[in-house]
């Protein structure tokens, strides 16, 4: 008896209809993991789900023209005989929107004696790699401990690119590193002027094949109108702070150290750090941790920190100050320029003859017996006696 295959799977963008579904897949999703470090991942997921069903209206409209909230909730659904079984968010990384990151892939693990999770998960990637044509790389950041989105990643051309570990830092060790002075003489406030400072110092901080893949520009380092007031709301509605600072060196003129740490009023929060280092310049570590120490003075939480594992001189300064690893993941990436060799007018298949088919004969050509140009005929003069050369006296006597 021929078995019946299973109905198309159906990619298309989420629509409202569909914020319900994605509410119980995030909720069904969040019981999977158990309160772990992907759990708060789907918090943020469902704010995001109702806060983009609050504003669903606005960001129709807004979506005619670029803006800041184009891509605010980018997210694709797949759809299998009318129940949802499938969500994939991306966003765009940097500026220029060459490079991409997938937030995350959900699948709806109660439907898979009819698709496999795994094939949903791949159909929904590959529909972003051919939607979405500006992007040339693809990044994700995935658990060490989620062997599944793992194996999902890797099966759709995903490759390592750094270990991350994510740091906490305790409040008692930030309140005994806020008692002393830091020592940075030029520590100056970030702003739009001082983008291409800060723009050579990420390119000096990361090795060649890590800043090929992020393909940050000197936009990525600038805030734009739109973009400061809807980073200014975010935080008002959040009531957190955002402060920045980075040190210049003046012999040099360039920016050797940057910080930038997000505050967090709410109790039981903890404040993000971001934190770009020079690395000739390593011995700024306990200066620029010691400056964001004395900012969370009023405000004590713990402070979170992330080091990639081509960073031995940050990660060593935190063991030593007795911070503590809260998680770790791979940054994964991939490219999609393969693409040009897999298609059928690959560069390598072209034929001289399909590149120029203009000049190509239409018949075979037949040797012609006259020519319409009537050649030119010089003139041949006689040489005169004065023109023909003198023997010598050698050749006349021969006996000489």
């Amino acid at each position: 008896m021929a078995t019946v295959p299973p109905p198309a799977i159906n990619i298309r963008p989420v629509q409202y209809r569909d914020l319900e579904d994605v509410v119980r897949l995030t909720a069904a999703e969040a019981g999977v993991t158990e309160g772990g470090d992907e759990s708060v991942n789907l918090v943020d997921l469902g704010q995001q789900v109702r806060q983009f069903r609050r504003w669903y209206g606005v960001l129709k409209c807004v979506n005619w023209f670029p803006n800041p909230l184009r891509n605010f909730f980018r997210a694709y659904v797949a759809e299998q005989d009318n129940s949802l079984r499938g969500l994939i968010q991306v966003a765009p990384f940097n500026r220029t929107r060459s490079t991409w990151r997938v937030d995350r892939v959900l699948v709806d693990q109660g439907q898979a004696e009819r698709t496999l999770p795994s094939d949903v998960g791949s159909q929904l990637l590959r529909h972003c790699f051919q939607a979405i044509w500006e992007a040339r790389t693809w990044l994700v950041e995935v658990n060490v401990n989620d062997k599944s989105t793992l194996a999902l990643y890797r099966q759709n051309g995903f490759q390592t690119l750094a270990h991350l570990t994510y740091w906490t830092i305790a409040p008692a060790v930030l309140q005994e590193m806020a008692e002393r002075e830091p020592d940075l003489p030029n520590l100056l406030p970030v702003s739009n002027a001082d983008a291409n400072l800060l723009y050579q110092l990420d390119t000096q901080a990361m090795p060649s094949f890590v800043r090929q893949v992020y393909d940050r520009h000197l936009a990525d380092f600038k805030t734009g109108f739109l973009q400061a007031m809807s980073g200014g709301l975010g935080r008002w509605l959040h009531k957190t702070e955002t402060v920045s600072g980075y040190v210049f060196e003046s012999q040099r003129k360039a920016a050797i150290g940057y910080f930038q740490i997000q505050l967090c009023r709410e109790p039981g929060e903890m404040h993000l750090a971001q934190l770009t280092v020079h690395p000739a310049y390593t011995w700024l570590y306990p200066e620029l941790l010691a400056q964001m120490a004395r900012l969370t003075k009023d405000c004590p939480a713990p402070l979170q920190i992330a080091s990639a594992d081509y960073q031995p001189e940050r990660e060593e300064f935190l063991e030593q100050i007795g911070a503590s690893r809260a998680e770790h993941t791979l940054m994964m990436s991939r490219s999609v320029w393969h693409k040009i060799r897999e298609s059928k007018f690959s560069l390598e298949a072209l034929q001289l003859t399909d590149v120029l088919q203009t000049l190509q004969p239409s018949r075979k050509p037949v040797p012609g017996r006259f020519s319409f140009i009537k050649p030119v005929i010089q003139p041949v003069t006689p040489p005169s006696a004065d023109s023909q050369p003198q023997r010598s006296d050698a050749s006349e006597d021969p006996t000489s």
